[in-house]
């Protein structure tokens, strides 16, 4: 009889990481795993990752959820859980590791074979102008051709500066530029922003006002000379036919899928298969998870032969992760089979 547990986790952030939401000093998780209890040292894991802040999940009955849910496996039972979409996320990866035979492998390919890679985007927090100039030019010794950079959380005209400096010392067909506001412009004042931006050759903007305004972001995908793309957007949309409503209305370039926050694979998978239909694109990014949770993520895209490069974390941003298979050689993200996985102790909560 399958059998399941879960427990909490505090990852540990080794530098300020600073959003236009503010700065976070940590990040809460969680894991979830699922085993036959005649073989309990074999399991598979997934992580259910919580984004506090940014999540529709971030509820206070969050945990005992988790806790229903596990309790539910234990006796045969169902759960309803297609509101959660971190808890999907985790439960799916489970899931599927245990059924691919444990090797934190829920999506073998010929990725996981060591045969492949993903092309990721270089990440540039927010910090002061030179930290981010510094940031920057790092990625891009490192071998990065596409750098994303988040903007929105300080003067307007002295990020403008900053791309502007990139720009002018690596050209568009170097390097691709792209901008994530995280909803931090006005609705009033974004189009004015986007032309400004538009002469920098940017390839395009992630959710430049905040969600919730469909008009207004409607008139922006209409009349922006930058491509624009929908994160926190698609977040808390969970049906199909919601999916279609909101896409529709508003016609983004692109949308951001993040597994964890537009409900686990099955429902990145509907997102993809909505916009596809309508001549939308598409890439997929992180959302700070552990390497347990960007495993799954790299994996799943990989197997799906993306030709763009993809949001991706390195696994780098934390003191305390775990050690993975997943290896980064300058922007491609591969698998190394030589490596093995290791997963600490961890307090494991078995529901009764």
């Amino acid at each position: 009889m399958l059998k399941a547990a879960y427990s909490p986790y505090r990852l540990e952030f080794n530098f300020q990481a600073l959003t236009s939401r503010g700065a976070l000093p940590h990040k809460d998780t969680y894991y979830i795993k699922v085993w036959d209890e005649s073989i309990p040292e074999r399991f598979g894991i997934g992580e259910c990752a919580l984004f506090k802040g940014l999540s529709s999940d971030d509820r206070p009955n969050y945990e005992e959820t988790l806790n229903r849910l596990c309790g539910s496996i234990n006796h045969g039972e169902q759960c309803d859980i297609s509101q959660w979409s971190s808890i999907r996320f985790g439960l799916e990866t489970a899931l599927l590791d245990f059924e691919n035979g444990c090797r934190r492998q829920p999506f073998p390919s010929e990725f996981t074979e060591g045969k492949g890679c993903v092309d990721i985007n270089g990440l540039v927090w927010m910090g002061t102008l030179e930290q981010m100039k510094e940031r920057a030019e790092q990625k891009i010794r490192e071998g990065f051709r596409c750098i994303k950079f988040k903007i929105g959380g300080t003067d307007f005209n002295k990020e403008l500066q900053l791309l502007d400096t990139i720009r002018l010392q690596h050209g568009p067909d170097e390097l691709e530029i792209r901008v994530d506001a995280n909803g931090a412009f006005k609705p009033d004042e974004a189009l004015e922003k986007l032309k400004r931006l538009s002469v920098l050759d940017i390839h395009s903007i992630e959710q430049p006002i905040a969600a919730g305004q469909w008009e207004a972001m409607s008139f922006l995908c209409e009349n922006s000379p930058i491509a624009i793309a929908l994160d926190e957007e698609l977040i808390g949309i969970n049906t199909p036919e919601e999916m279609h409503k909101m896409l529709f209305y508003i016609h983004p370039a692109y949308i951001i899928l993040k597994p964890a926050l537009c409900g686990g694979f099955s429902g990145a998978t509907d997102w993809i298969n909505n916009a596809e239909s309508k001549g939308i694109g598409w890439w997929v990014t992180s959302a700070l998870e552990s390497n347990i949770g960007l495993n799954a993520i790299a994996q799943w895209t990989a197997a799906m032969n993306v030709k763009i490069p993809q949001g991706l974390g390195t696994g780098a941003l934390f003191t305390n992760n775990f050690d993975s298979q997943l290896t980064l050689e300058a922007d491609k993200m591969t698998f190394n089979t030589a490596k093995t996985w290791e997963i600490p102790q961890l307090q494991w909560i078995i529901p009764e």
